[in-house]
């Protein structure tokens, strides 16, 4: 399915199903920040809290880049050292729903089987909050927009604009939302939520 419902500004953490132990995990974007001077790459090359990569842009463009994973490390906070003109909070989320990146690069944490490593998330086949109807796949980003969504659903009035997180609610594709699609879609959800 394309169009808008992919196309939501997400999260900076999504709750995702591990693939280990397939529980509730979940899923944190990594933050980075362009290395300016050639001299200050093999500090972040040998930090324990960085990865280094070289990246392209939308234009072929190498640009040299520092991944700072919270999911793994903590807060920004965490990070003591750094080389002159760089700053913790460089890396900090953004208030707005958006990436320093257009990667899906992260971290996954899976409370009940301990992993705590480097993921790329391949969304929304990762989504934890994910049921089939009708051969189309219905997502939500975590529990708080699953609820949302299932309010939603389920209502006969569907006023958007009595929902946090109703940005997102307005790009559910129609077969989700049809009289008939109702019963069998919020009795799925239903389900889902009783994890």
């Amino acid at each position: 399915m394309t169009g808008t419902y992919e196309w939501n500004p997400m999260p900076h953490k999504v709750d995702v199903r591990c693939k280990n132990c397939n529980g509730l995990a979940v899923f944190e974007f990594a933050e980075v920040v362009t290395v300016s001077l050639k001299k200050d790459v093999p500090f972040f090359q040998q930090s324990k809290f960085f990865e280094y990569h070289i990246l392209s842009d939308s234009c072929g463009h190498k640009w040299h880049g520092a991944f700072f994973f919270e999911g793994l490390h903590g807060s920004v906070q965490s990070i003591t050292e750094l080389p002159e003109g760089y700053f913790p909070n460089n890396w900090a989320h953004s208030k707005y729903l958006t990436r320093s990146h257009g990667l899906d690069l992260g971290s996954v944490r899976c409370n009940s089987c301990g992993t705590n490593q480097i993921h790329a998330l391949d969304w929304p086949n990762e989504a934890y909050f994910s049921i089939e109807h009708k051969g189309h796949q219905l997502w939500a980003f975590n529990r708080e927009s699953a609820t949302d969504l299932h309010s939603f659903i389920s209502g006969n009035e569907r006023k958007v604009s009595d929902y946090k997180w109703r940005g997102f609610l307005l790009h559910i594709p129609t077969v989700f939302k049809t009289k008939k699609a109702r019963e069998p879609v919020v009795k799925k959800l239903n389900r889902l939520l009783m994890c």
